[in-house]
């Protein structure tokens, strides 16, 4: 299956800025990066990954002129894998306050820790790109096409290497290596967690619960943890781009709730590996919550794509009226509800009294694209 992709590291590029790529991994982030280099023939470029120790002590070192001497007589930098290198915020703010019209660009598939090292030395000084799994409007498909694929989205999810293999088989191989070598091993490996089996527990309580909003006692007294923990591993997840909080939409009801939060998986096909889920949608039960993690994710892509600079909420009374998805963008207000069928859904009252004016979008496996594209 072809695609291509709407973010490019050229249009992300601006003078004494460095750029940090971020993403889960084998999303694209060093063929990304490869590509953007190979295409800089008059320049003088150097590609290196965080594997290497030399530079790990370099930038470990923290020693101004050794790391200068390093960067001086490349053009363009390009570090994968950025998060492996102690320091390295440090070395780039040093390379990028030096060598104002040099490029400098990082990649990272562990947000935390990246950010941790990066984001407080190079305040003022960087622009992200974060690379999710691929979107709709990325596959080079018809509607159609995209459309008679969708079952596979749901079920598989949208990793570049999943799609482009057709043996299911495979794809659910390959969905397992990722969520137990990739991303738990990474997570326990970072954090040195001392207790992966409550790791995957909590995660598998998330899977269970897509849609519905979140109660982390809950979670903490289903896999018997103290709730400090489960609060602490969830934004771990999060961090880890396994996982995406959602907060409440609240502005003028005191009954909304605002404290609560839904938790969607960044793409179905690892949320499905982690329960062990992977039969076709005419024998499951949670095509609705499937539908909802899909429809939100590929909001988030679009998104990150059109730095549209948008937020996305749920909206939830205590009475039990609920939306499934709000956007805000500008101030300016979108209600989205999200179902399967395609059936006549109307806003809760409440809603409509209270926000009058603003757009209600249902959106059904035959109109998606209507808004996704």
């Amino acid at each position: 299956m072809n695609f291509s992709r709407k973010q490019t590291i050229e249009s992300n590029l601006a003078p004494k800025r460095v750029l940090l790529v971020y993403g889960p991994r084998r999303v694209g982030k060093t063929t990304l990066l490869k590509k953007y280099l190979e295409t800089q023939k008059d320049k003088r470029v150097l590609y290196v990954t965080g594997d290497d120790i030399a530079l790990r002590l370099l930038f470990k070192s923290e020693q101004r002129k050794a790391i200068l001497d390093f960067a001086h007589r490349y053009d363009i930098i390009g570090i994968d894998e950025a998060q492996s290198i102690p320091a390295i915020g440090i070395g780039a703010k040093m390379i990028i306050d030096e060598f104002p019209d040099k490029t400098l660009i990082l990649t990272g598939s562990s947000s935390f820790e990246l950010a941790q090292e990066i984001v407080s030395p190079l305040t003022g000084r960087h622009f992200t790109v974060t690379l999710l799994p691929l979107a709709q409007s990325e596959m080079e498909m018809s509607n159609f096409e995209l459309k008679n694929h969708l079952e596979d989205f749901l079920i598989y999810g949208t990793y570049p290497e999943v799609l482009a293999i057709a043996d299911p088989a495979q794809k659910i191989r390959i969905l397992n290596e990722l969520v137990s070598s990739y991303l738990f091993k990474d997570v326990l490996a970072l954090e040195k967690i001392k207790s992966p089996d409550t790791l995957l527990d909590i995660t598998k309580c998330l899977a269970f619960q897509v849609g519905s909003e979140v109660s982390v006692n809950e979670i903490a007294t289903i896999v018997k943890a103290d709730v400090k923990k489960v609060g602490r591993y969830l934004d771990i997840l999060e961090k880890m781009f396994v996982i995406k909080r959602v907060r409440g939409f609240s502005r003028n009801l005191r009954n909304e709730i605002s404290k609560k939060a839904k938790y969607y998986f960044l793409d179905n096909g690892v949320r499905n590996a982690i329960i062990g889920a992977f039969n076709p949608l005419s024998l499951r039960n949670d095509i609705g919550a499937l539908w909802e993690n899909f429809v939100y994710t590929e909001l988030l892509k679009k998104q990150e794509i059109q730095v549209e600079g948008s937020q996305l909420f749920f909206w939830r009374t205590h009475n039990g009226q609920e939306i499934d998805i709000i956007k805000e963008q500008n101030g300016d207000l979108m209600a989205i509800e999200c179902k399967w069928s395609e059936r006549k859904v109307q806003a809760p009252k409440l809603w409509t009294e209270t926000y009058p004016n603003v757009p209600f979008v249902v959106i059904t496996r035959e109109t998606y694209l209507d808004t996704l594209l």
